[in-house]
């Protein structure tokens, strides 16, 4: 077998005069745009104004940017606020570290707000959204791999990932390749887009269900990437935490699928009545004018 080897990235940043750039930060504002536009176009799909997408998205990337790093910290606290730790660094969210259940949560808030306010569907809401979040986290994982971080346990399989030895755990210093669990992690999410998407048109998935379909299928793979990962981590039931809520969210996705699909089958009508009531507006604004 030939060894191929997936090299790390010898740098993580560049600088612009005084400006520091990093490519963490940049693979998450990738894949914020890109879903944004996924997003964007779902939501006129159904009827909804595209202005209107762009305040709620920004709201919700702002909030969720936030919970991310919330979230983060309050799973690794020992590493911010431990003995001759510098709690001055879990504010420095480009040296990584966001978790994608606080930022879908404290997101999925500001949705929740927004469409009490305009009388939108939040279930539908959720599932114009859960195929872009999907996609936006496979990009943003990119990140990992230029910061040489949340590698899996060593391997010898021809797609190993080199890692400098100055970013291994001191126990494994002896070994150069590792599982590349960001690359699993984001072809498992790029596969669950496409999943998402079909099983939404082959189906007719609504009410909240493509939601739950997204939330087992994330929950699923981020507790198989959990078993390999490498990076300390709090233990729960003798699970790395993650790993356990993502064994949480893989039920709770699966359950919520089975009881909206009894409870709440088929598909919002009008999920966005705001464009109805804009195009009723119109259409009595051209009346008058004749």
């Amino acid at each position: 077998m030939i060894l191929l080897d997936i090299p790390s990235p010898s740098i993580n940043s560049f600088s612009i005069g005084p400006l520091t750039i990093h490519f963490y930060a940049l693979c998450i504002l990738a894949g914020i745009f890109v879903a944004w536009g996924l997003v964007r176009r779902r939501f006129v799909a159904r009827g909804g104004r595209s202005e209107n997408m762009e305040t709620m998205v920004v709201a919700a990337v702002l909030a969720g940017i936030v919970g991310a790093r919330v979230y983060h910290v309050l799973t690794r606290w020992q590493d911010y606020f431990g003995p001759g730790r510098d709690p001055w660094s879990a504010l420095r969210i480009w040296e990584g570290g966001l978790g994608i259940i606080g930022g879908v949560t404290f997101g999925a808030a500001v949705v929740l707000w927004f469409c009490r306010r305009n009388n939108y569907s939040f279930p539908t809401m959720a599932d114009v959204f859960a195929p872009g979040i999907l996609l936006a986290q496979g990009i943003g994982r990119l990140g990992n791999w230029f910061n040489q971080e949340l590698y899996g346990r060593p391997t010898d399989l021809p797609w190993g990932l080199q890692i400098d030895e100055a970013h291994r755990p001191r126990e494994f210093r002896q070994y150069e390749t590792f599982h590349p669990t960001f690359l699993y992690e984001m072809l498992w999410n790029f596969a669950g887009v496409g999943v998402l998407l079909w099983a939404e048109r082959r189906f007719k998935l609504g009410n909240g269900r493509v939601f739950m379909v997204y939330v087992a299928w994330y929950g699923a793979g981020r507790f198989l990437m959990e078993q390999l990962r490498l990076d300390p981590a709090n233990i729960v039931l003798g699970l790395r935490i993650n790993g356990f809520i993502a064994l949480l969210l893989f039920l709770f996705g699966v359950a919520g699928f089975l009881l909206l699909g009894k409870f709440r089958p088929g598909i919002v009508e009008q999920p966005f009545p705001d464009a109805d009531a804009d195009a009723e507006a119109d259409e009595d604004e051209d009346a008058e004018a004749r």
